[in-house]
C-alpha cells in the first residue's frame, strides 16, 4: 500500500464545554514541528508556549534544553504509520495543559488537493491564550454571562475585544494558514 499524501485530522481541545474541534486536511509530509505551527493557526492560539505530541508510548518535542523527546522538526507526519481511526494528542502550554486529541479520519494517497494545509471545519472558538486552562475558561465564560458582577470585571477586561465564545470563522481560519504557511507549499 502506498503511503499517503494527505490526513485527514479532527482536532478536539478536550476538558472545555461548549466542544472546540476543527477538521484538518494537510500534507503527510509536514514535520510535526509544522503541525504544531498549523494548529495554532486553526486554534487561534498565540504560539507563546511549549508544546508535545504524544504517539503511542513516543513523545516528539521541539528541541529545547529540557526536551527529553523525538525531535518534532525531523519527525514528519507520515514516518508515524497512522491509519484511519488512530489517535494522538497534542498538548500546548505546559502551565495552563491545553490536551488536544487529533484523531485521522482518513489518509489519502495521490490526490495532492491541499497545497499545504486547510481547515475543512470547525465549531466554537478557542480559549483565549494564558486564561488558566479548562478551569479559568469556564470562569471566563462564566464572567460573560454575568457581565455585571464586579467579581468577574477584570476577566472581562483582560479578553480579547469581541471575544465570542460561540464563533468560528472558516474563511478567516484559512486566510490566516494560507498567508501563514504560503512559504511552505513545496513541503
Amino acid at each position: 500500500m502506498a503511503l499517503p499524501t494527505e490526513y485527514q485530522l479532527k482536532v478536539r481541545l478536550l476538558e472545555v464545554t461548549p466542544a472546540v474541534w476543527r477538521r484538518l486536511l494537510v500534507r503527510a509530509s509536514v514535520s510535526l514541528a509544522k503541525l504544531h505551527e498549523i494548529l495554532q493557526d486553526i486554534m487561534g492560539w498565540e504560539n507563546k508556549h511549549l508544546y508535545t505530541f504524544l504517539v503511542g508510548d513516543r513523545a516528539f518535542e521541539a528541541p529545547h534544553p529540557d526536551a527529553s523527546g523525538g525531535n518534532a522538526r525531523r519527525t514528519r507526519l507520515t514516518s508515524l504509520r497512522l491509519a484511519p481511526g488512530d489517535r494522538f494528542h497534542y498538548l500546548y502550554d505546559f502551565g495552563d495543559d491545553w490536551n488536544h486529541e487529533l484523531t485521522v479520519e482518513d489518509a489519502v494517497g495521490g490526490l495532492r488537493a491541499v497545497d499545504y494545509a486547510q481547515c475543512l471545519d470547525g465549531a466554537n472558538a478557542c480559549p483565549p491564550e494564558d486564561c488558566g486552562g479548562a478551569h479559568g475558561y469556564s470562569q471566563v465564560l462564566e464572567a460573560l454571562e454575568r457581565p455585571d458582577d464586579p467579581a468577574f470585571r477584570e476577566l472581562l477586561e483582560w479578553l480579547p475585544p469581541g471575544f465570542r465564545p460561540d464563533v468560528f470563522d472558516l474563511r478567516a481560519t484559512n486566510r490566516i494558514l494560507s498567508v501563514a504557511h504560503r512559504h511552505n507549499r513545496a513541503v
